[in-house]
């Protein structure tokens, strides 16, 4: 199983406080079956400015605590970008990670209650580039959960969605939990990660949100999600499902 948002490199964001804090996380995503995990520290969200080499060095540096531990996970780095104005400059400088070598997918960070004005005309340039941005966690943001057809220009375009394990299992109160159902269900999301920050704090759950999605829309649903998070990682075009825009019921007396 692959985990495409971990916040599991210790002491740089709000995930991971130390190198213990890891190996705990550690030692939890491999009890889920997890394999291989994309660390994704906070970039340029007003807080956490986590560039490139740095993030690099930081990887390599828990990949050798988890090989001399005998713990077997491969990291990967990558970074959970905020969306600004200057990313397409900041690409443009080297100080962006993809999740792939190739520089194709990248995760994209929308405030918690906005969608910038500008983010139609920032994601149309990237995908003019040739990249491919993940919206993280859109079922979390305020505008999304509104409305969640406002994904669809965005899915148009060709960008990708990535739903937070732990939303779709209730973890963050029905509202959310009910949005994510939703975006399942008309497939206007097309792959589940963690974002897991620690094993006291917003967990894993990733084992237990695939098992739900498997008892509602059944395994190969499932199956088409972990291979697109293959295809994410591996740097190979995806293939999704089409998806359908949610129509509000009309209430009435006839």
């Amino acid at each position: 199983m692959l985990d495409l948002h971990c916040h599991i490199l210790p002491d740089i964001d709000d995930g991971a406080e130390d190198i213990d804090a890891s190996l705990a996380m550690a030692e939890k995503a491999i009890s889920q079956g997890i394999t291989h995990i994309l660390c994704t520290p906070h970039h340029n969200n007003g807080k956490y400015v986590n560039p490139k080499e740095f993030v690099i060095h930081q990887v390599t540096n828990l990949q050798a605590e988890l090989d001399k531990r005998n713990l077997p996970l491969t990291l990967f780095e990558g970074q959970e970008v905020r969306i600004t104005g200057d990313l397409l400059e900041e690409i443009e400088q080297n100080r962006i990670l993809f999740a792939d070598v190739a520089n194709t997918y990248l995760l994209i960070e929308f405030p918690t209650m906005d969608v910038p004005a500008y983010t139609e005309q920032l994601l149309f340039d990237l995908r003019a580039r040739g990249h491919v941005p993940i919206i993280v966690h859109p079922e979390r943001n305020a505008k999304f959960r509104e409305d969640p057809n406002r994904l669809i220009p965005f899915l148009e375009m060709g960008c990708l969605t990535q739903l937070t394990a732990p939303s779709y299992v209730g973890v963050f109160g029905k509202n959310i939990q009910k949005t994510a159902k939703q975006m399942v269900e008309h497939r206007l999301v097309q792959m589940v990660a963690s974002d897991a920050h620690g094993v006291h704090k917003r967990n894993f759950y990733l084992k237990e949100a695939f098992e739900a999605i498997e008892k509602d829309f059944g395994r190969d649903y499932v199956n088409q999600m972990e291979q697109v998070a293959k295809d994410v990682l591996n740097g190979d075009t995806t293939e999704v499902t089409l998806y359908t825009e949610i129509r509000k019921k009309k209430f009435g007396l006839f």
